[in-house]
This record gives structure tokens, C-alpha cells and sequence, in this order.
């Protein structure tokens, strides 16, 4: 990405900090879309009884969703960053220590490294605090990469709500492949509304 110049020009770092904002919300939509093609691909294979390559495809989907829901989260930061520094030039208040965050936010910009933007989110709201122009404190810097590893209650809920939603009957295939029984529990009436609350659930403590 070559559209972000050097230099605390203040007014550009809050186009450049718009612009890659909506960069990250694209990234998000587009992994959202990866997730939906997981969960068919969790059902097709829950269908011809891959138990085990079903639970790969439902932790992909997992990660893939944890990561859409981090671009969202680092979006929202990169807006609210971009607030606080229309704020501050409105008001006059740009001191020289800003001046040397703004040379770092535009080398972190370039990177599209998350950890790192985080990291300069952090020294700018640090700034702004010192001028008393935060309202409020937004969340801390995301951390690393997910972790490699699925929570197994996770991907059995996800299992289960797949399984509910098509009504599937997989509790002997499950078994048989040593990860339990998911029993089939809604009539076909009633499976949509179960998967909505579910995959909400999922999502909510994905946030």
C-alpha cells in the first residue's frame, strides 16, 4: 500500500486513518463470507459422515470469524483515533509529542501490521489523555494471532448448530469418531430459530 506519505501532516494521517479503517472493515466482510463457506462445508461433510474433517472445517470457521470480528474491533479504534485528532486540530492543541506519534502511526499504516497500529493507537490516546481530550478510553490494543488451537466446547456447539439447522442425525458418527454425541432435539419447524440463537451466541463471545 503505497498511498500513505511521511511527515505529521495531521490532516492526511486522518484520511490515511479513515481509508485503512474501511480497508479493515472490506477485510472483515470478506472473511465473513470465508466463514459462511466453512460452515457448508462443515454440513457436506457432517452429510457423507466425515465426522473429523467436519471438525476441521468448524474450527477453520471459527478462526476465520474470531478474525473477522478483530478487523471489526481495530475499525472501530482506527475511527475513533481519527475523531480524537480532528478534535485536537480544531482545538489547537497539537503538541510536539503528538507530532512524533503521528510520524510513527504513518510507518505503522504502511505495515498493516495490527499489533503494531495497536501499539500507536496506544501512544496516541496516552497524547490525548495528556491534553484531556478523551471522552472516553477505547479497548486495549488487540493481542496476537488467534491461538492454534480450537476450544473443543466451541467447535462442538458449532457442530451442533450445523447439525440443527439441516437437520442432520450424526450422534452414532460422532461417537464413532470419539467426540460425543449431538443429538437431534428440534422438530424442522423449529431448527432456524435454534441456529440463530447458536451462531449468535458464537458470535457474541467471539466480541
Amino acid at each position: 500500500m503505497n498511498f500513505f506519505s511521511s511527515g505529521p501532516n495531521l490532516e492526511k494521517q486522518v484520511f490515511d486513518l479513515k481509508l485503512t479503517s474501511k480497508q479493515f472493515d472490506r477485510m472483515s466482510a470478506k472473511s465473513t463470507k470465508q466463514e459462511k463457506a466453512e460452515l457448508l462445508k462443515v454440513k457436506k461433510e457432517m452429510e457423507k459422515g466425515n465426522m473429523d474433517v467436519a471438525r476441521i472445517h468448524a474450527q477453520n470457521a471459527i478462526r476465520i470469524r474470531n478474525t473477522a470480528t478483530n478487523y471489526l474491533k481495530l475499525a472501530s479504534r482506527m475511527d475513533a483515533v481519527a475523531a480524537r485528532i480532528d478534535q485536537a486540530i480544531q482545538m489547537k492543541a497539537v503538541t510536539k509529542q503528538m507530532g512524533g506519534v503521528v510520524k510513527g502511526m504513518d510507518k505503522a499504516l504502511k505495515s498493516m501490521d495490527m499489533e503494531q497500529i495497536g501499539q500507536v493507537m496506544e501512544q496516541f490516546e496516552s497524547s490525548f489523555e495528556n491534553l484531556d481530550l478523551a471522552s472516553a478510553t477505547v479497548e486495549n490494543a488487540l493481542g496476537g494471532a488467534t491461538a492454534a488451537s480450537m476450544p473443543e466446547a466451541e467447535v462442538d456447539e458449532l457442530l451442533d448448530a450445523v447439525s440443527a439447522e439441516h437437520g442432520l442425525e450424526i450422534a452414532n458418527k460422532a461417537a464413532a469418531v470419539g467426540k460425543g454425541a449431538v443429538q437431534m432435539g428440534a422438530a424442522a419447524d423449529e431448527h432456524d430459530d435454534a441456529l440463530e440463537k447458536r451462531l449468535q451466541a458464537l458470535r457474541e463471545g467471539a466480541m
